[in-house]
């Protein structure tokens, strides 16, 4: 998506592929779709998927693969112990981030368990930009605490700073003086910060970081699942790097940390995950974990095949070419959001489209779930699948009362080259048409509540008849129109 020019003057992300393979889509009737997410207990995580349009529920493991990624799965080796399809993607992961010692999982949040396992231990605490749902679970059940030190400006909704996800260092120099360093288990950064709207920490945040870390003793881990985005950012958003390319940029910021996990399911558009660390001795202390719940050392999990296909995506994940479709996608999408009144998270990050529900539906008080509701919405009004990012992502308090969220996101993700531009101003239309009737909306109340990460499962029923009335207006406004 290089800077190419309209003679006409409109401004659109220009894809610099071609489309190949494709995949039929259905959109049900909307009186279907009010059956489908009534069945589904008005959480889109458990709607069919042949029951959904445009499904941007998540980008992680649904970003369409290269040719070069197909073709790299013909030639895997099956093997397993001493694959050499290991050693491809350990080589790999060693000239993109330059440690020294790769550990191998099925995913994300299996790195997740298996590092909290070794670092985290009861009374310890995990500073971090911002939490991400499955990585304070993990720090929660093996007896830590989580502190969220993110700057001021990563919770304001609308900014011009284009660095949201930086951490407060003063905030993480109280914290060690108050507590003291033995009793930080490590200093976590999430790259993309995802619970805020996808937002990027900068390169010289992370070397303050550092500085810290290295004065007290203390390991500094990276989540880099959504690294890509955020290496986008720092290349055009930050003038010290906009002449450095982004292997060089990747390198400097490996540098600086200790430990780096991701899931592969979002970093490199295949399916797995991985651990690669500096230290030879926390590499061993892991390993037997990885062994114990992930599978031997040479495959952790993972297909070789999705290995291969890692192994490319991760080098075109070093081209700028690869990785900046998805925030211009987005940065498109959240721009003619913008023009027609509707508020959604500024400025545009990685990830996704992210809608401020708690402004778009701000009758609907929070114990009622208004990103959940606004998310059940969208998808009576368009057949689009979209993501909870609020109250109802977070976890009761041990007295039972909720936590609220900071925010009331509804998530539009947009996976990798998966999405026509058609497709996405289709989703901007049904979003503009249920921001002028968000009156008819209202909120949600769990009848199947699970404790630990009731969002990916758990059933909520409307209300009020608000959906059906929601469902009757479309009909008079669309007629027969799907």
């Amino acid at each position: 998506m290089a800077n190419i020019k309209f003679f006409s003057g409109e401004q659109i992300p220009l894809e610099l592929h071609k489309v190949r393979i494709v995949q039929r889509l259905e959109l049900p009737a909307i009186e279907k779709r009010l059956e489908f997410i009534t069945e589904a207990g008005n959480n889109t995580f458990l709607l069919k998927n042949r029951d959904v349009f445009m499904d941007m529920l998540t980008d992680s493991g649904v970003n369409a693969m290269s040719d070069r990624q197909q073709s790299a799965m013909l030639v895997a080796d099956d093997s397993y112990a001493g694959s050499e399809t290991f050693v491809r993607l350990e080589s790999k992961l060693q000239e993109i981030f330059g440690m020294d010692f790769f550990l191998p999982a099925h995913q994300g949040r299996a790195c997740e368990n298996i590092i909290s396992q070794a670092l985290v231990h009861p009374g310890t605490i995990v500073p971090m930009n911002y939490h991400f749902t499955t990585t304070k679970s993990h720090i929660l059940i093996n007896g830590g605490t989580i502190e969220e030190i993110i700057t001021d400006a990563g919770l304001e909704v609308n900014s011009s700073n284009p660095f949201k996800g930086n951490m407060d260092v003063a905030k993480l120099n109280t914290l060690i003086q108050k507590h003291g360093a033995d009793k930080i288990a490590f200093v976590r950064m999430e790259a993309g910060t995802n619970l805020i709207g996808g937002q990027p920490f900068s390169l010289d945040n992370l070397r303050e970081i550092r500085s810290i870390c290295d004065r007290h003793g203390l390991l500094l881990v990276l989540d880099a699942s959504l690294l890509a985005d955020n290496l986008y950012f720092i290349k055009t958003r930050d003038e010290q790097c906009k002449n450095k390319s982004i292997r060089e940029i990747t390198l400097e910021l490996a540098a600086l940390c200790d430990i780096i996990y991701f899931s592969a399911r979002k970093l490199g558009c295949a399916r797995g995950g991985g651990i690669c660390i500096k230290s030879r001795d926390i590499y061993e202390k892991m390993r037997e974990l990885v062994t114990l719940y992930e599978g031997f050392l040479t495959y952790g999990g993972m297909s070789v095949r999705e290995m291969e296909a890692l192994t490319v995506g991760l080098d075109e994940t070093m081209d700028e070419e690869v990785i900046n479709q998805g925030p211009q996608f987005i940065s498109f999408m959240v721009d003619e959001l913008i023009k027609k009144g509707i508020p959604v998270v500024t400025p545009a990050g990685g990830l996704g489209c992210h809608i401020n529900a708690m402004e778009f539906v701000s009758h609907i008080p929070q114990n009622q779930y208004p990103a959940g509701a606004l998310a059940a919405a969208l998808y009576l009004a368009s057949g689009v699948r979209g993501m909870e990012r609020g109250t109802m992502s977070e976890q009761r308090k041990p007295d039972g009362s909720e936590q609220l969220s900071n925010m009331e996101l509804l998530r539009l993700a947009v996976p990798r080259r998966v999405f026509t531009l058609s497709q996405v101003k289709y989703s901007i239309d049904r979003i503009a048409w249920l921001y002028e009737n968000r009156m008819l909306i209202e909120g949600l109340t769990f009848v199947e509540e699970p404790k630990i990460l009731r969002f990916f499962f758990g059933r909520l029923v409307p209300v009020s008849n608000w959906q059906e009335k929601l469902v009757e207006k479309f009909r008079q406004d669309f007629g027969d129109s799907l």
